[in-house]
């Protein structure tokens, strides 16, 4: 058996080929930060800025 082979292991696609989900866990993330700002309007790209990099940032840590 060879040793590598779980080194080169790649990690399943459902965690790294998924914009629709990906795109869904950023919309809800940007909406629940919306409501702990009291559903104030006006910073909806700050919002979703935010929750990018925060749904993006899990997957890498997820697929590393």
């Amino acid at each position: 058996m060879d040793m590598d082979q779980g080194a080169t292991k790649k990690p399943p696609a459902a965690e790294t080929d998924d914009p629709q989900g990906q795109k869904s866990q950023i919309r809800q993330r940007a909406f629940e930060l919306y409501q702990e700002r009291g559903r104030e309007d006006g910073h909806e790209l700050d919002d979703w800025l935010l929750a990018e990099e925060e749904i993006t940032s899990q997957r890498t840590r997820i697929a590393a």
